[in-house]
């Protein structure tokens, strides 16, 4: 029997990348039409928003160990969440969780390590850029990395609010998205990380200048793998 998922939603468009690809892509390992119980909880983006505007990340925690809570009353055995700006409130949830959560940024910085790569550009919210959540866990793995300029950083920031979040994918985005990757390029990175997981539903990876870490998809992976896992 595999492990049952939870889901701590955020942003709607990556939480649903997330499933789909925990759906889509488990059938390979478990059999046709087969994947792993999946509960996903989310409270509204806007509450998480007041907090994250004020810098309350005590607050943004409350509200992801709420939506833990109801996971684990519902059967979930393990918990995600697919977004990586909330992660910054990771270690405070973690202190009070019911449950045992994987880390967006480990499952990114365990595939970087496997494909060799040891400088990464960093790509996401400005919250999550100029923040703690990749640069130490990186860190950690001896993965250095860097981050757009501000101006970049700022206008990177708006595309993600005003459209990726809203399901707005345009052409002009997805080609503002390469020319800062090609500049992360020049810095001396070999990889970028679509570090919000809206990201990679405008970044086509034929054409992106870096190899692109698909942080959805890579946390869905690591669940799948977490919930066949025998203990």
């Amino acid at each position: 029997m595999s492990k049952h998922i939870g889901i701590v939603a955020c942003s709607a468009m990556g939480a649903a990348l997330c499933y789909q690809t925990i759906c889509t892509e488990a059938p390979a390992q478990m059999g046709e039409y087969m994947h792993p119980e999946v509960s996903m909880h989310t409270h509204p983006l806007a509450e998480y928003m007041n907090h994250i505007w004020s810098g309350n990340w005590s607050g943004v925690a409350e509200l992801m160990l709420s939506s833990v809570h109801k996971l684990q009353e519902i059967g979930a055995q393990f918990a995600i969440c697919p977004d990586n700006t909330i992660h910054q409130a990771f270690d405070l949830v973690k202190a009070q969780s019911p449950l045992p959560w994987l880390h967006i940024a480990e499952a990114v910085a365990t595939e970087a390590r496997r494909q060799g790569f040891s400088r990464l550009g960093i790509t996401g919210t400005k919250y999550l850029m100029t923040g703690p959540v990749y640069h130490e866990t990186l860190g950690r793995f001896n993965i250095s990395s860097e981050i757009p300029a501000e101006s970049d950083r700022e206008k990177i920031d708006t595309i993600i609010f005003k459209e990726l979040v809203e399901g707005v994918f345009l052409e002009e985005s997805r080609l503002f998205f390469n020319e800062v990757i090609l500049k992360l390029q020049n810095q001396g990175c070999e990889a970028v990380v679509l570090g919000c997981t809206e990201i990679p539903l405008l970044i086509d990876p034929l054409d992106c200048p870096l190899p692109p870490l698909d942080s959805t998809r890579l946390l869905a992976r690591a669940a799948v793998r977490e919930a066949l896992k025998q203990d």
